[in-house]
């Protein structure tokens, strides 16, 4: 099956649009009626696929009697949906690129995280996302605990079904976030994780000095239905990258992440070295 042309502001926009019609307590099929579509037209706009003017979707959001400010969101992710790429700027509370990565990585088949100073967060406990957080100059003390049940519910994806490789700096590794006994737990529980067959946990080691991925850390998505994205946070937003350029080149940095990481095994190792 051909992948889909759909941009991650698409999806973000389908979705927000399905719920609004869920709360309405209307089926599709029943709204369709009443706007005068045919079906199909809302199943695209669920989609993300667009194909409706600003009229049009305010006049169906005003048969689910949405609240103002879902439409005035809605119609902002509408605007941006024609856009390759989706910058996101945090309001308080969690992150909003923290729910959107999550949102787009239940979608993928495959993960590939490249993180240089941090534990990558799918492989993070508890106490050692405390310490980080605590450390952060942009999360607010009283946003901790929300932030941390945010991150923890995203590792929930991780089981059978979809493939993570991981390329992990051995300097992250070494980090003593939280003192020695959160970091003891922290690799104890990476040193756990790897036994499953769908991880694969790849370290570039300290001594090969400079590297391909020393411009930062990023996400890359792969999917069954639809074309791959580059995900980047930065200190105060987030970056969904889908032009073919920006993806070559993400892309190329991860095949020599490849050629200069030790290989699973020699990574478990290095791990158990840690440990001892």
């Amino acid at each position: 099956m051909p992948k889909r042309n759909s941009s991650v502001v698409g999806r973000e926009f389908g979705d927000g649009v399905r719920d609004a019609i869920d709360q309405s307590g209307m089926t599709q099929r029943r709204l369709a009626e009443l706007v005068d579509w045919q079906e199909a037209k809302v199943s695209d706009l669920v989609q993300g696929k667009g194909g409706v003017s600003e009229v049009d979707l305010v006049r169906l959001l005003s048969y689910c009697r949405t609240p103002h400010e879902e439409v005035d969101r809605l119609l902002t992710l509408y605007r941006e949906s024609r856009e390759k790429g989706w910058l996101l700027f945090p309001e308080d509370g969690v992150p909003d690129q923290v729910h959107s990565l999550i949102s787009q990585e239940r979608l993928a088949s495959k993960i590939t995280v490249w993180s240089m100073n941090l534990v990558p967060g799918h492989l993070q406990i508890a106490g050692y996302m405390r310490a980080a957080a605590e450390k952060s100059a942009k999360i607010k003390p009283a946003d901790i605990d929300s932030l941390i049940r945010a991150k923890l519910d995203r590792q929930v994806i991780l089981r059978p079904g979809r493939e993570f490789v991981f390329y992990v700096h051995e300097q992250a590794l070494r980090l003593p976030v939280g003192g020695p006994d959160v970091m003891r737990a922290q690799l104890t529980h990476i040193h756990v994780m790897l036994v499953r067959q769908y991880i694969t946990f790849r370290v570039v080691p300290i001594a090969i000095g400079a590297h391909a991925g020393m411009s930062g850390s990023f996400t890359q998505l792969n999917y069954d239905r639809f074309e791959p994205v580059v995900f980047i946070e930065s200190q105060n937003s987030g970056l969904f990258l889908e032009d073919a350029a920006s993806l070559a080149s993400y892309t190329e940095v991860l095949k020599r992440l490849d050629q200069d990481a030790l290989d699973a095994e020699e990574s478990r190792r290095l791990i158990n070295t840690m440990l001892a």
